[in-house]
């Protein structure tokens, strides 16, 4: 994915820009499903749960005809050449030291603690710093504030930590309670 090509039968192609995948997981007690391994999870940038239709929305799909077909008949939201420019534009929103002090402050947390089998790595601060200065920019701010990095947070680290010893708890409690011990400066 990072590299930005594949190859196939011995030759290789790159990717179209812009370029990114997005894959789903079936829960680990059907058959065939394995965990992914950490350095394999470090790789995605988030995970969102979707969790189930709403009522009126199940009821949609059911009375729906095939999903596939719905596919074909969907318009674009944004053209290529928009989103590269949106994405440059990403790279551009400024994060203050400060700022860069509470990221390191929490990937810290995780290092140094034994709460949690591994600390979050250097790439899942870099992703957090990414999706913090896309939330952003989608919020009309050139600058990121730490309420940024704490909107993320879940999507962005909360497949990365493992607990260790813990019962099943939610990602989520995981991930804010690493928010609450960790001050803003």
């Amino acid at each position: 994915m990072e590299e930005r090509q594949v190859s196939a039968e011995g030759a290789t192609h790159r990717l179209p820009e812009p370029f990114f995948v997005i894959a789903t997981q079936n829960p680990h007690h059907l058959i065939g499903t394995f965990p992914l391994p950490e350095s394999q999870l470090d790789r995605f940038l988030m995970r969102i749960e979707l969790g189930y239709p709403d009522r009126a929305a199940e009821r949609g799909l059911l009375k729906g005809r095939d999903r596939r077909g719905l596919l074909e008949t969907l318009a674009a939201v944004i053209d290529p050449p928009r989103l590269v420019t949106l994405q440059q534009q990403v790279a551009r929103v400024h994060a203050a030291d400060a700022l860069l002090d509470y990221v390191q402050n929490l990937l810290d947390a995780t290092r140094h603690t034994a709460r949690f089998a591994e600390g979050l790595s250097p790439r899942a601060g870099l992703a957090l710093l990414a999706a913090a200065r896309a939330w952003a920019l989608l919020a009309g701010r050139d600058i990121v504030l730490p309420e940024d990095v704490q909107a993320v947070a879940i999507s962005v680290i909360g497949h990365r930590l493992r607990p260790v010893g813990a019962g099943g708890e939610p990602r989520a409690q995981v991930v804010q309670r690493l928010i609450e011990s960790v001050p803003i400066p």
